[in-house]
């Protein structure tokens, strides 16, 4: 995820091409029409896709909060506050609330030095202290990695195919040893983030599948090999495209790319009603035999914006029907949300991730890595308010089907 770019997959399973690239914001979706009255719109739909199919998940797994900003959102002097304005840190207000796991993103070098090894380590460890599961997505990049950016790290230039499997099996192995050498390891790991067109570009984009499947089993082996307790996910974005997915892992499949748990983004404001999610996720757990976890997912609690930025989210008409943008609008989008990885059949859906959770508005932490005057377009989508509470959505995301 980042400023949201999106390039989806055309055709039915095993497609020979994607799409050309879509640049830029992603459109508002039609409203679902559904109501958000304590939970019942996902709960409804997830019903209605899994129909008699088989058992039903009454608890998730997985309640997560992506955390990637919160080391560089410290470090520029932002507080979080309990429910009540009580100062806390915002790990303990986390695990308090009930969050399971704990999302963080891993760049190679990025220009602000964060989202790295050294920056990671010290979060898992405030992350072990408080009970909270340990989830590290690798982006392969200096920076944003999402369906329209896979931009090969600057250090990796000069690399030829091998020298590029080896670098991810390298980069992969560092991070995951590093973490289990210091006593918390991690419990699920993503190789790759929002991967509908490849990674590692040119070299494993869409259009090289064997060099993108060479790519991935190099990761999946690195976590096995230093992590050999952890859970493997691999991630697309677009969570309402049953097209893409079958297309997608159809093609990783059939070239023997071995992995645990589909990743889906889901957001209702880009990616298609909650029916649509529904069907996907019930299709592709039955297809391929995986469970799934909704790796993405959020909602604006206002409209408004706390800096001078344009926030991603800042019109009703962007709104989905039924989930006003307002607290309560939020808490209801995260009960819908948790119903619809609940309602997938067989008990396949693990749970989901909330994300950026934590990344208020914060002078000198903004889009690019690159720029520390940029803004942030996220604050508004936050689980903290304007005045650093956490928002009941926390609680929600935390408790409800705990």
């Amino acid at each position: 995820m980042r400023r949201r770019s999106v390039l989806s997959a055309a055709g039915a399973a095993g497609a020979a091409a994607l799409a050309v690239p879509v640049l830029g914001a992603a459109p508002a979706v039609a409203s679902t029409g559904r109501s958000a009255v304590a939970g019942s719109a996902g709960s409804a739909v997830a019903g209605n896709a899994a129909g008699s199919a088989g058992k039903q998940r009454a608890c998730l797994e997985i309640r997560g909060v992506d955390i990637s900003s919160l080391p560089k959102n410290e470090d520029n002097g932002a507080v979080y506050r309990r429910t009540d304005g009580h100062r806390d840190d915002p790990v303990r207000i986390l695990a308090a609330s009930g969050v399971t796991h704990a999302r963080l993103k891993v760049w190679v070098d990025p220009a602000d030095g964060y989202n790295t090894k050294a920056r990671v380590l010290p979060l898992a460890r405030r992350l072990k202290r408080a009970g909270i599961g340990i989830w590290v997505d690798f982006h392969y990049s200096d920076t944003w990695a999402d369906p329209a950016h896979q931009a090969k790290p600057a250090a990796w230039a000069d690399l030829d195919v091998p020298g590029l499997t080896r670098a991810v099996y390298d980069h992969t192995a560092d991070v995951l040893g590093a973490l289990r050498r210091q006593g918390t390891p991690a419990d699920l790991v993503q190789i790759g983030n929002e991967l509908n067109g490849g990674m590692i570009w040119p070299e494993g984009n869409w259009e090289h599948w064997d060099n993108l499947a060479a790519f991935l089993k190099a990761g999946l082996s690195a976590a096995r090999d230093t992590t050999p307790r952890i859970r493997t996910i691999l991630h697309l974005a677009n969570g309402g495209d049953n097209g893409l997915y079958r297309w997608w892992f159809d093609n990783a499949v059939s070239r023997g790319v071995d992995f645990d748990i589909i990743g889906l983004s889901y957001y209702p404001f880009w990616h298609g009603p909650l029916e649509q999610a529904a069907a996907n996720m019930a299709d592709v757990t039955a297809r391929y035999g995986k469970p799934c976890v909704i790796a993405e997912t959020a909602y604006p609690f206002t409209l408004n914006s706390e800096d001078a930025t344009n926030d991603i989210m800042n019109s009703p008409s962007q709104l989905t029907d039924g989930f006003p943008a307002t607290p309560e609008g939020q808490a209801a989008w995260l009960r819908a949300a948790a119903d619809l990885a609940a309602g997938v059949p067989n008990g396949q859906g693990l749970g989901y991730c909330y994300w950026e959770g934590t990344w208020t508005y914060r002078a000198g932490n903004g889009w690019d890595p690159a720029d520390p005057t940029s803004g942030n377009a996220w604050e508004n989508l936050a689980l903290f308010d304007f005045e650093d509470r956490a928002l009941p959505g926390l609680r929600t995301l935390g408790r409800y089907r705990g």
